[in-house]
């Protein structure tokens, strides 16, 4: 069975995001401009890229390669095309995160938007020791009113996302990370309408992680 992601039209999901009602993409676009600054990393990997939503904020000067990963062949098609002027720094890789036999690259930093939410906190630590990053950084939704699709005229585009959805917790990923070594360096919260909120958590790589909490 097809995961739900590789069966979604780029054009449904950004048209859904962008709603004034939802406000999702702009928010994230914002959060990955301030997320390739945060560290003087030179290489990067976002996964969950879609259609590169934010990748027009990489600076070139500093990084030297970005990776962008996604389950769906079709959004980093649009992805490539969408960003030509990050060629030979900009490469798309095509995984499902849950694969436990994919193969992925080093990255200084890992960003994670939206990501965790349909992989969950298991396949997250795989990726993580494999890519080995110095620093990560995710944004999931947290939903006061119950539900974690906005409602819209796009909803129904989204029906088969809850067999592969885990509610997210603050404090279960900041453990997850801290049990493979990523140490919480900061959060930001941001409120958005029907209920929901964005939280950013910051880690860095390290030996001498306290117990979250």
């Amino acid at each position: 069975m097809k995961n739900p992601w590789e069966e979604i039209e780029l054009s449904d999901y950004e048209n859904h995001m962008k709603l004034n009602s939802v406000m999702q993409l702009q928010y994230l676009n914002l959060r990955m401009k301030d997320q390739f600054k945060m560290h003087p990393v030179t290489s990067v990997m976002v996964l969950g890229v879609a259609g590169g939503n934010g990748l027009e904020h990489i600076d070139t000067k500093i990084i030297q390669k970005a990776y962008g990963v996604d389950i769906n062949s079709k959004y980093l098609e649009e992805c490539a095309e969408r960003h030509k002027n990050l060629g030979g720094i900009l490469e798309c890789i095509c995984a499902d995160l849950t694969d436990k036999h994919i193969t992925l690259p080093h990255a200084d930093m890992v960003i994670a938007n939206l990501l965790v939410e349909y992989i969950g906190y298991p396949c997250f630590q795989r990726v993580l020791m494999q890519v080995k990053p110095l620093y990560v950084s995710s944004v999931i939704q947290i939903n006061t009113n119950g539900g974690f699709v906005s409602d819209s005229p796009y909803i129904h585009a989204f029906d088969g996302l809850g067999r592969v959805h885990h509610q997210m917790q603050e404090d279960g990923l900041a453990a997850a990370l801290e049990s493979i070594n990523y140490c919480l360096e900061g959060r930001k919260e941001q409120a958005l309408p029907n209920g929901k909120g964005f939280v950013q958590l910051d880690f860095r790589k390290s030996n001498s992680c306290g117990t979250y909490g």
